[in-house]
């Protein structure tokens, strides 16, 4: 029972104290854990660099984020100078500036830092959400790996483009993005329409991308078809010519706009008219569909597996912490059943989605950190198929964590009660809505569970796939591994992507499941090996007999 009190002496002081001196990584046991069985001896270097960067995210960059996500602080364009000259100066607010320069110069891809750090520290700022820099890193990362991917191309524009987004000029580190999307089809890159002009060593483009994220980038890298030529190459196109940065004088395009988007609103999204930019070309002019899908979606399809375990992450420890903290009908929420059980499987959840990726992030190392576009190559059959298993890999677990973040950020502000929808209360409705947006970057969900499908049929021939399935799930249980190899068969025995009719749309609904149900075996097998360890340091756990160790065997 409780009299009447005029001065509510109610205090969210002890939450907040718990969250906002949380460590992102030297207060999670389960991440260290994670990385240490992974990296194996590179861990102890890598600990100490991430206790070093952690303070920075946790502490510094944390409240720069929240406040930069604020409605009236959203990016927009100032298409005219005072004088009438064109511009198309990105403004955005001052906390996203701050965080972009800040971030920029931790080198994230010098060679002073390893692909295991790399990753380590943007799945620590990816906890932040979006906040106008993490897509932006993504694209930089696919363009660093399409350069590199034709190193006798190199020209010196090239090499400078390079040296820029890498090591930096004189202290400045260059940010790349990825404009491909035009208002005629998104995913259906073959249909671009957008004219590459040879113009002696470089080309001059000419048409319009219409959704274009990161406007306020560098370099981006485009799609475009050579004059009087079907298919589709690859272009990286200057954002400035030198010296015209500091001038504001733009490489021959126009930014018409800046799009309104549902999430990962702090990064500027625009639709560009390009009136004979320069640009140079990477690779062979009819191959582009392949490097692009192939290295610079696929490695932005990496950061969404980190960056999708990075929120579900940040979403299961601050329910965890709050249904701790908070009283309800005289009871802790954590000592509900229902509400308890409920926060569980998000950790579970989160658990799951980080030892499934680090598991193919292992896998990508092993092979060179370096992608194949296309099915086919002129290595030893060990190795193709190798590679075949990790592109299958990332586009699945592109597709299903995605659509799982959504989900678990849904339930976590669930936990939240009323609070969870007030945005200066709780982060989690932003990452929510990036989240959302998330899901559909580098292939919608449709999409991809037709791209494996198809992948898998032509790929039987050098692997077939019984032996796909085996190597995928290897180290889950055999009436598992078998179970999956026969539902396989079912599906190759009438490909369901074939017919409009009602049984078609039956089987591609099953084929969803399935596609889901193997990568859950899959993560249940990652997380296996890793072994049981909380999210929250124990001794910051108000309720120890409560939540105890996770139980990896749960049943749903």
């Amino acid at each position: 029972m409780s009299l009447p009190d005029r001065n509510n002496p109610y205090s969210f002081e002890d939450f907040l104290t718990l969250l906002h001196n949380f460590d992102f990584y030297a207060n999670d046991p389960f991440l260290q854990k994670t990385l240490k069985h992974f990296t194996g001896e590179e861990f102890y270097e890598l600990d100490r660099r991430l206790r070093a960067f952690s303070p920075k995210v946790s502490y510094r960059w944390r409240p720069l984020a929240d406040r930069g996500g604020q409605p009236h602080k959203l990016p927009y364009v100032q298409h005219y100078d005072a004088y009438n000259r064109r511009i198309d100066r990105i403004e955005r607010s001052a906390e996203t500036q701050q965080l972009d320069n800040e971030i920029r110069q931790e080198a994230l891809f010098s060679s002073k830092v390893t692909p295991w750090e790399n990753m380590a520290k943007r799945y620590l700022l990816s906890q932040l959400g979006e906040f106008g820099v993490m897509c932006p890193l993504g694209c930089t990362e696919g363009l660093i790996a399409l350069i590199r991917q034709f190193p006798e191309n190199q020209t010196p524009e090239i090499k400078n483009i390079l040296e820029h987004c890498t090591e930096g000029l004189n202290g400045d580190f260059g940010l790349g993005a990825q404009f491909i999307t035009e208002i005629q089809g998104g995913s259906d890159i073959p249909s671009n329409l957008l004219e590459a002009k040879p113009e002696k060593d470089c080309y001059r483009v000419y048409g319009t991308k219409f959704f274009t994220s990161a406007i306020h980038a560098d370099y981006a890298v485009i799609s475009a078809k050579v004059s009087g030529n079907e298919k589709v190459g690859a272009f990286i196109v200057p954002s400035w010519l030198p010296g015209d940065k500091e001038r504001e004088i733009r490489n021959n395009f126009r930014i018409n706009r800046i799009k309104w988007k549902m999430g990962t609103a702090e990064v500027p999204t625009g639709e560009v008219e390009y009136d004979g930019a320069l640009a140079y070309p990477l690779g062979p002019r009819d191959r582009g569909v392949a490097h692009i899908v192939g290295i610079v979606l696929t490695m932005s399809r990496i950061a969404i597996g980190f960056s999708s375990a990075a929120m579900m992450t940040r979403a299961a420890r601050e329910a965890q912490l709050y249904s701790e903290f908070r009283d309800v009908f005289g009871t802790k929420i954590a000592e509900w059943a229902l509400a308890n059980q409920q926060v569980r499987d998000l950790v579970h959840e989160s658990q799951r989605c980080l030892g499934g990726f680090c598991k193919i992030y292992s896998l990508f190392q092993e092979l060179g950190g370096r992608l194949q576009p296309g099915l086919i190559s002129d290595e030893q059959p060990e190795i193709q198929r190798k590679r075949f298993l990790l592109r299958e890999l990332i586009i699945i677990q592109k597709l299903v964590t995605a659509f799982d973040t959504v989900d678990v950020l849904r339930k976590g502000i669930s936990i939240f009660g009323g609070h969870g929808v007030i945005e200066d209360f709780c982060a989690l409705p932003r990452l929510y809505r990036d989240a959302a947006v998330n899901e559909l970057w580098e292939g919608p969900r449709n999409v991809l569970l037709m791209q494996v499908f198809r992948d898998i049929g032509r790929a039987a021939e050098f692997y077939p796939p019984d032996l796909f399935l085996r190597d995928l799930l290897s180290g889950a249980p055999e009436a598992k591994i078998q179970e999956m190899v026969n539902r396989t068969e079912y599906f190759l025995a009438e490909p369901p992507f074939q017919k409009l009719d009602e049984d078609s749309r039956r089987r591609a609904i099953a084929w969803e499941s399935f596609i889901v149900d193997i990568f859950r075996v899959y993560q249940d097998t990652a997380l296996k090996e890793v072994g049981p360890e909380p999210i929250v340091e124990t001794q910051k756990m108000s309720l120890p007999e409560i939540w105890g160790d996770m139980d990896l065997e749960r049943e749903n």
